[in-house]
């Protein structure tokens, strides 16, 4: 990786903290890095390492009492036969350990009180999302140039990513949801998959296999992403040739995998068995998906929370998939193929809009889809006009980006509560914002 490369992921990294020490660090805003569905991803690790407790016992002197605010109170907690189990997945938890025992480190030593949520429990977990956005847009730049992408047009999709997507705010807003680790994990598997596909090294397989469970118990729909198989190969077709070819020799470091894969699933199992005496639980209750009924439209284009209203760029690189030349043209029908599929599932939620957000956030995980056509088409463009005007328009989308992060900071875009006359009401106005 060259030294202009490097110096453009240590700025990413110095404005992504110098934006989260801003907003988060200071005052009380602190309280507010862990709110809503962070609160259960997180609960995990001081209910194992501090309170010793998987049935959440603590929920009510922490949330109810100690910490209790009635604008980010949230009940992560259901019932199951008479036991009390949180109804998050325990990825994220497993990707913030690291983070949470330096966390409970610093707190000892500084002497604050080590119950899990004062204030360098949070702080850390804003330091984490931003250790795995990163580490997540490095993996994106390192399948690029294993895709044949040229190391400046890498680059490029790695700023447009980090700075004209919503990713931006999944890590400097809500850097306790799920999305940025899966961004992350779902990358690093392109990475390291492909990089076992051209290779055949085994270490890589079984990189790979763990990757993928870690994957499936941060957010269990994303399994999903082994349908991206085809995409780390020249052409689609090339899958089934390398499998017939390999599957023999690789069959004792795949079945190892499988037992890695097994292990880390585990996690989540023990989890249940432990809390209950059940070895799974479908914690989402009557919640669930419809597949009969999905809101293909609303999910990119409705001003609730439409992907390509709130987060342009994507409906850039889904526009310019269709015109990249070069070795991306073979993957185009698989990838509206795959495109067409996570936009169905995706949709069929029975909350297609997924609550309070801003944009569709349930793709934050796969904006390789739309990162990738961008720079393959800059790859293959002819003349400087064209590639110059993309990548003037791509500025311009970034500000268009940062222009609506702001908002919805400060509610001049609402989490939920859009309409096309609120919309173009506000349209860029910052000058209308009331802090």
């Amino acid at each position: 990786m060259s030294k202009k490369i490097r110096i453009i992921f240590i700025l990413i990294v110095t404005i992504l903290i110098w934006v989260s020490s801003n907003l988060n660090f200071g005052k009380k805003n602190w309280q507010y890095i862990i709110e809503a569905d962070a609160k259960g991803y997180y609960a995990y690790l001081p209910a194992v390492f501090i309170y010793h407790d998987l049935n959440f016992g603590f929920f009510d002197n922490i949330e109810k009492q100690k910490y209790y605010n009635v604008n980010t109170f949230y009940d992560y907690r259901i019932g199951w036969k008479n036991q009390i189990i949180d109804k998050y997945y325990i990825g994220v938890a497993v990707a913030q350990a690291p983070f949470f025992f330096l966390a409970h480190g610093i707190t000892l030593l500084t002497g604050k009180e080590p119950d899990g949520y004062s204030y360098w429990y949070p702080v850390l977990i804003n330091i984490a999302a931003i250790f795995y956005g990163v580490l997540g847009l490095y993996a994106l730049f390192r399948w690029l140039r294993l895709k044949a992408i040229s190391e400046n047009n890498a680059a490029w999709a790695v700023v447009i990513c980090a700075l004209g997507t919503h990713l931006f705010y999944y890590i400097i807003g809500e850097g306790g949801m799920s999305h940025v680790y899966s961004f992350c994990l779902i990358n690093l598997w392109l990475w390291v998959t492909t990089h076992f596909v051209q290779t055949t090294k085994k270490q890589a397989l079984l990189l790979s296999c763990f990757l993928l469970a870690m994957i499936i118990i941060t957010r269990p729909v994303n399994a999903l992403i082994v349908a991206a198989f085809p995409f780390l190969f020249q052409h689609p077709k090339d899958a089934l040739r390398f499998i017939s070819a390999n599957f023999r020799n690789m069959l004792p470091a795949l079945i190892i995998g499988m037992v890695i894969f097994a292990c880390t699933i585990g996690i989540q199992v023990l989890y249940y068995y432990f809390a209950t005496g059940d070895f799974w639980v479908y914690s989402y209750g009557e919640e669930g998906f419809n597949f009969a009924s999905p809101h293909f439209w609303d999910i990119l284009f409705s001003y609730k929370k439409g992907l390509f209203l709130y987060t342009p760029i994507c409906l850039l690189g889904a526009a310019l998939a269709f015109f990249a030349t070069g070795a991306f043209k073979k993957q185009l029908i698989y990838w509206l193929v795959f495109f067409t599929l996570v936009t169905y599932i995706l949709s069929s939620w029975w909350m297609w809009y997924y609550g309070g957000s801003f944009s569709s956030r349930v793709y934050v995980e796969y904006l390789f889809l739309f990162i990738w056509p961008i720079a393959a088409f800059l790859d293959s463009a002819h003349g400087k006009k064209i590639t110059n005007g993309i990548k003037a328009l791509c500025i311009l989308l970034i500000l268009v980006c940062q222009i609506q992060t702001y908002q919805y900071r400060y509610f001049q875009i609402h989490w939920v509560d859009m309409t096309k006359e609120k919309y173009w009401e506000v349209f860029l106005r910052i000058d209308k914002i009331q802090r």
